[in-house]
Order: C-alpha cells, then sequence, then structure tokens
C-alpha cells in the first residue's frame, strides 16, 4: 500500500508545471554555466551557490504548499484503514524523489557530464542531501500550523535563517569571542546548519580554503580529514531522518 502511495504523489508531481519549469530551470542555467568557460572550476563555482541557495528554497516552499493543498485529500486517507506513519511516510518520499529527480536531471547529469571528479560528485551529492532535507523540514513547518499563510512563512524564515543569518550570528560570536579558542565549538555550530556543512565539503574539494568564511576555513585540516568527511556525511544523513521523524510524531498526534 505505502508503494502504491509514494508511486501516486510521484507520478502526480513529475507532471506538476511546476516540476517541469525547475528541472529545466536547473538544467539551462547548468549547461549554460560550464558552457561560458572551459574552466570547469568556475561552472562548480557557480553551481554551488545555486544548490545551496536555489534547492533549499524550491524544496522547502514547494514542499510546504504541496501538503497544505493535499489537506483534504491527506485526511480522507486519514480516515482509511491506513496507518499515519505509512501515509505521512508516503508523502515524504513522493516529494523527496520527485524533487530529487528534478536536481538530478537538471544539475546532476550536467555535473557529472562536464566535470565527473570527485568535486563534482560532491556537489551533487550535496544538491541530493539538501532536497532531502529541506524536504523534510517543509513537512515539520507545514504539520506544526494549520494556517497556510503562517505556515509558509516558517518555511521561508527557516530557509532564510540556514542560508543567511546564521553565518551571520557565527559571524557575530567570533569577533565577540575573538579572544578565546573557539576551534571545537565552532565545529559543532558548523554542523548544526546543513547548508554550510555542504558548503565547507564543497570548498574543501575545490581546495579554496580562503573562500570558506568564519564558518569552515578555521577547520579546514578538521574536515579535510577522512574522520572529517565521515562525520559530516553522517550528520548530513542525520539532519535527514530527524526533522522527518519529528514531523512524523507530530503528525501521529495530530487531530485531523
Amino acid at each position: 500500500m505505502m508503494q502504491t502511495m509514494i508511486k501516486y504523489v510521484v507520478l502526480d508531481l513529475i507532471k506538476n508545471r511546476i516540476i517541469l519549469v525547475y528541472t529545466f530551470f536547473l538544467l539551462l542555467m547548468s549547461v549554460g554555466m560550464f558552457s561560458m568557460d572551459e574552466n570547469t572550476t568556475k561552472g562548480i563555482m557557480s553551481l554551488m551557490n545555486l544548490v545551496l541557495i536555489i534547492i533549499p528554497l524550491v524544496s522547502i516552499i514547494f514542499s510546504t504548499i504541496y501538503v497544505y493543498n493535499s489537506s483534504e485529500f491527506i485526511e480522507l486517507l486519514a480516515a482509511q484503514p491506513l496507518k499515519r506513519k505509512s501515509l505521512w511516510l508516503s508523502i515524504y518520499s513522493g516529494l523527496a524523489l520527485s524533487l530529487s529527480l528534478a536536481f538530478m536531471i537538471g544539475v546532476g547529469i550536467p555535473v557529472l557530464l562536464f566535470d565527473g571528479t570527485l568535486t563534482g560528485w560532491v556537489l551533487v551529492l550535496s544538491g541530493l542531501f539538501q532536497t532531502i532535507i529541506f524536504t523534510g523540514i517543509a513537512l515539520l513547518a507545514a504539520v506544526k500550523t494549520r494556517d497556510k499563510a503562517k505556515g509558509i512563512g516558517v518555511a521561508i524564515f527557516l530557509w532564510f535563517f540556514f542560508t543567511l543569518i546564521y553565518d551571520g550570528l557565527v559571524l557575530l560570536l567570533l569577533f565577540q569571542f575573538s579572544d578565546y579558542p573557539l576551534e571545537k565549538p565552532m565545529i559543532a555550530l558548523s554542523m548544526l546548519n546543513p547548508v554550510d556543512l555542504s558548503r565547507i565539503l564543497i570548498l574543501l574539494k575545490l581546495d579554496i580554503s580562503a573562500l570558506m568564511g568564519y564558518t569552515g576555513a578555521v577547520f579546514s585540516n578538521f574536515f579535510g580529514s577522512g574522520f572529517g568527511m565521515l562525520l559530516s556525511v553522517l550528520i548530513l544523513f542525520l539532519w535527514s531522518a530527524v526533522p522527518v521523524w519529528f514531523s512524523l510524531k507530530q503528525f501521529q498526534r495530530k487531530d485531523l
């Protein structure tokens, strides 16, 4: 039953105009950036900003709106002899798979064709993580708030926080406590933001530590080690699972 529901959501979404436009936009931008210069490193750097800003934004807003627009359908299915866990995970899986497919067609394939190096693979993997993570965050925002406008506002704020506000807070913390050794606390703070963590991984592979900013440059030795890379990937897996788990618990208790 769960597989049938996931298939239904995926088939419904891949025919969605927004998903089609999103895929075409990503494909156009990816091919255009690689075609502008023979140096693929510049293309990867340009796409990094796209992956770490546009991908989370589209994933979180589209998923939030989809859940609200499907509220009557969700209530109908919840009234059937169907476990809420299966229902909610089916919706999440369908959204994550559809958005991930759009990302792979629009960015993944061009990156691997133009730059099949480890850097290209890290960029693609980071984009997939951002898609999955922010889809989960979107479901958490939607299930916590009944009002559609408020829920979308919360989703936009969360995207704004992770992509812009968080770095400002980190900079403020570094300036305020610049006389103290902050290496270990800053490693932990970096891992509390999936966008910053992905940026660090990509820039390390590009070997451009000067562009990493305060969030990652200080710890390039740590994140550049085998242990640091493995730990970073594990943290991204946690970021993928935790918001979904909390949203599932909230949905199971929610009075529809």
